[in-house]
């Protein structure tokens, strides 16, 4: 079984720092409303909670720059 690693930190009230073997990643909102996270792979993504065991989802991928 491969070991895993991932540590989350609340850096403000609604912002969150995630970290993992691999990347890390900030969370904005949360709680009742919509979060937004946006990952240093190139990965954006929105969710939301809804009522009745439900919830949506959305995930992009930005390009990465050449540089």
């Amino acid at each position: 079984m491969p070991l895993t690693f991932r540590k989350s930190f609340r850096i403000l009230p609604g912002v969150r720092l995630n970290i993992n073997r691999r990347s890390w990643s900030i969370t904005l909102g949360g709680g009742n409303g919509p979060r937004w996270t946006r990952s240093s792979t190139g990965r954006d993504t929105v969710s939301q909670n809804l009522p009745g065991g439900f919830g949506y989802r959305r995930t992009t991928t930005r390009r990465r720059r050449q540089g």
